[in-house]
Parts: structure tokens; C-alpha cells; sequence
């Protein structure tokens, strides 16, 4: 039995599976911002979870899961997060390794749940899969065949430069994308929750901003398709079919933009993805 897991800037999200399916619902809390309160956090879900496999006489064989921001090169920790700041540096698989004995890997969250939308959602067979998740932040992956992609030090499309001295969006702060459309950025930009901006000039503005990301994450990837997730595509927030008109414009040098669908998976994308990394590793 596997115990998944998804840290988040904002939510956790913990479940058991078998090879085949989730067992039973994912527990979902907040995340804790300080290391040591969230890994205690963490460690009171697995052990709730643990426990009920135990009194069914199953194991758990493998603890995989996500968290928000770079990795280092053992995939045992963070090392830069823009909002899990106090857990970057902290030895997060040893810990948890230490903890229940049994293998633990790390991922990038994002990179997570690219995967599982490559295996489970929007993305399902195709060969190039590229992921953009636009919510607290903006990250995503690129998946060749089913598999996360090699790089040296993970995927970070949200960090992208797309306007180098804010020309197009003077009030921004910075000058990435994700300075110009993730939740957090809007949040502070407008002075409000994204989910109360009702105005269609501005989400028709992020959608273009989001098509100036995606330009050059296919020109760099080369997809068969873009999946677009996260908080922000809800149904109050950025329209898929103002990021495909945007794109149509400002793409030139493909005779044709990849399909843009949105995710399929939910929330519950990173633990898919989870369930898709254990099953080839265990």
C-alpha cells in the first residue's frame, strides 16, 4: 500500500492507495507555513491512515508525494520556496523515511500533478504532455511518455520573464508570470480574493498574460499539449477560450498552437500523479 501526499502553499492533501485506485477519501488540511508544526502535520494524517490499513492487515510499502517549489538535487528537500519559505532547507524524505521505514520520494508538486494528468486527466495519451498549474503560484512540467522529464534542477515556467521592466503591467510586482497571474499576485495587485473580481476586462487581461507564458513554454517543449490547472481556472477566473484566442495571436512560428484543454483532475491532481510515480518505481 502507498500513502500519497500533496503539500501545497495553501492545502495538504494525504491519502492511501493500492496499484489501482485511492482508498477511500483524501484527508485535506491547511498547510502549515513552519516545518516543524507541517511535518507533525503530515506525520498525524500518515499515522491516522497507517493505522486504519493496519487494522485491515495491510502495510504501507511506500510513502510518495509533491511539494511546492524546487527541489534539490537528492530530492530529499527544498531549496527555494515562495510560499513554504520556512520549510525550505529541512530534510523532508529522511525525515519521513526515519519515521515509518519504508522508501519516500519527493517531487516538485507541480511536476506531480502534470504526471498524473498525463496518466489519469486531460492529457492521456498523448506523447509530449506539458503542465501549467496557475494558483497560489505558477509552476508545471514537461512528461515525455509518461515520465516526468530529466532536468537538472526541476521545472519552474512560472519564473519566466515576460516582461522585463513591466511595461505591460506597471502595478505588477516583478516581472515574471508569476507576478502577473497567480493568485497570490492578483490578490495583492486588485486588493481582493480572485474569486470576488467579476470584472471580464481583467481576467481577459490575464488570460493574454498567461498566453505570453505559454508562447514560450511551447516554443522551449514543443508539446503535444498544454493542460492548464490550478485555482485559477475555476469558473471565476481566467477563461480557457480567451487563453486560446490570445495564443492563436501571439504564436508564429508553429503553423498550428498544441491543444490547450484544462486539467481534468481537480485538487486532486498531485496525488494521481503520486499514484502514477509509485506504481513505476514500486
Amino acid at each position: 500500500m502507498y500513502i500519497l501526499f500533496d503539500i501545497g502553499g495553501t492545502k495538504m492533501r494525504v491519502v492511501a492507495a493500492d496499484r489501482e485506485k485511492f482508498l477511500g477519501n483524501p484527508i485535506v488540511v491547511s498547510t502549515p507555513k513552519d516545518f516543524g508544526e507541517g511535518i507533525d502535520t503530515l506525520k498525524r494524517v500518515i499515522d491516522n491512515i497507517a493505522q486504519e490499513l493496519a487494522d485491515q492487515n495491510r502495510s504501507v510499502t511506500a510513502i510518495v508525494g509533491g511539494i511546492a517549489g524546487p527541489l534539490n538535487t537528492e530530492q530529499t528537500m527544498l531549496v527555494k520556496s515562495p510560499n513554504l519559505g520556512g520549510w525550505v532547507g529541512h530534510d523532508i524524505k529522511n525525515t519521513l523515511h526515519e519515521s515509518y521505514k519504508v522508501p519516500v520520494e519527493i517531487e516538485n508538486d507541480a511536476a506531480l500533478v502534470g504526471l498524473g494528468e498525463a496518466h489519469f486527466g486531460a492529457g492521456r495519451g498523448e506523447s509530449i504532455v506539458a503542465y501549467i498549474t496557475v494558483s497560489t503560484g505558477v509552476g508545471g512540467v514537461r512528461v515525455i511518455n509518461g515520465k516526468i522529464d530529466r532536468s537538472s534542477l526541476g521545472f519552474e515556467p512560472g519564473h519566466q520573464i515576460i516582461d522585463p521592466d513591466n511595461s505591460l503591467c506597471p502595478t505588477c510586482e516583478g516581472n515574471d508570470l508569476e507576478a502577473y497571474v497567480s493568485g497570490t499576485a492578483v490578490e495583492k495587485r486588485f486588493g481582493m480574493k480572485p474569486y470576488e473580481i467579476h470584472d471580464d476586462a481583467v481576467w481577459d487581461e490575464l488570460a493574454k498574460f498567461l498566453a505570453y507564458g505559454l508562447n514560450n513554454t511551447i516554443v522551449h517543449w514543443s508539446p503535444d499539449i498544454v493542460v492548464i490547472g490550478g485555482s485559477m481556472m475555476n469558473e471565476v477566473g481566467i477563461p480557457i477560450s480567451a487563453v486560446r484566442k490570445h495564443l492563436a495571436e501571439i504564436l508564429k512560428i508553429f503553423p498550428r498552437a498544441p491543444r490547450i484543454e484544462k486539467a481534468e483532475l481537480g485538487d486532486f491532481g498531485g496525488l494521481y500523479g503520486s499514484l502514477a510515480y509509485a506504481r513505476m518505481r514500486y
